[in-house]
């Protein structure tokens, strides 16, 4: 194929709105990015300055925070821009590619540190004797350190493969953001190895990582139905609940697009399942994390207590 044929640039078609709609959507996804912004450096900041906060738990919750910024930062302000702009919405193919390579790695950090975590209320809950000596500092660390090092690995291979199919027109992604799906059919060239490449590579990521997390929730459940108090029991439901729901909506949504050998969903449906791991579960996991913890709370209290005494 002559290269003077081949796509060097693509338009981001977005959401499909009248002008009025438009700004509306704007004008919420705004709120929204604005929300989890803030509410994820909130976490950073308030577990780097309050001591009693130096526990691994919060040490895992600081790098699931400081991911969610870069990890929305990665598709929201693009989608914003499409909202406003009366010309197209347009993304080169190295810029949509560089795209694609952080939503990859940043999304399967999430995974691990989504297991980590689960991993490690498993421990404080069901082996609480051992948990200071298993979860140690440095045990900590290298946990942390190895999600970010194998996400980093895990997008080098769906964008290396995609980088190296052929785009010869259209190059209109009827989408918010350049995803896999959306690329695999545009592409010219034949994507069957690819597609199963990356299949597998869902399966081992989204379904391990699944796995691990609810294996370890329903140990922390039956320890929690061993609870003699009633209102212990329901606190510590209470907490879990809502851990698995967020869990739940971002496992769930992610495995629907990729644990499929085929891109079979439509268009639209690809578009409205993507908001939830990309713009819902960012802004929940601030809210659900630290905003109903009691410690957390707690030590946001007495930040804001210290600051207004030294004014």
């Amino acid at each position: 194929m002559d290269n003077g044929t081949r796509v060097t640039e693509f338009q981001l078609l977005g959401f499909h709105s009248s002008p009025r709609w438009q700004m509306l959507l704007f004008m919420m996804f705004l709120v929204i990015y604005i929300l989890t912004i803030a509410g994820n450096i909130i976490i950073i900041f308030v577990v780097r300055l309050e001591s009693q906060l130096h526990s691994p738990m919060y040490s895992f919750l600081k790098n699931l925070s400081f991911l969610e910024i870069w990890y929305t930062s990665t598709i929201v302000p693009k989608m914003l821009a499409s909202f406003l702009m009366k010309k197209k919405n347009t993304i080169s193919f190295a810029g949509c590619i560089a795209q694609l390579y952080c939503f990859v790695f940043l999304g399967a950090t999430e995974c691990f540190l989504l297991a980590v975590m689960a991993y490690d209320r498993y421990l404080a809950v069901c082996d609480p004797l051992h948990y200071t000596v298993i979860m140690s500092t440095a045990s900590c660390t290298r946990l942390a350190v190895v999600s970010w090092v194998t996400g980093i690995f895990t997008g080098l291979l769906p964008s290396l493969l995609i980088s190296r199919l052929d785009f010869c027109g259209p190059n209109q992604i009827n989408h918010f953001f350049c995803d896999i799906s959306p690329l695999l059919k545009l592409s010219c060239s034949d994507t069957s190895i690819t597609e199963v490449f990356i299949f597998i590579l869902s399966i081992l990521i989204l379904i391990s990582c699944f796995l691990l997390t609810l294996v370890s929730y329903i140990f922390i459940i039956l320890s929690i139905l061993q609870i003699p108090s009633a209102s212990g029991r329901r606190k510590t439901f209470s907490t879990c609940g809502s851990h698995l729901a967020v869990v739940a909506i971002y496992y769930g949504t992610m495995i629907s697009m990729y644990v499929h050998p085929t891109c079979n969903l439509s268009s639209e449906l690809n578009k409205v399942i993507s908001l939830f791991y990309t713009v819902v579960t960012p802004v929940l996991n601030p809210v659900i994390y630290s905003l109903r913890n009691k410690d957390f709370k707690e030590a946001l209290r007495k930040i804001i207590r210290r600051h207004c005494s030294l004014q």
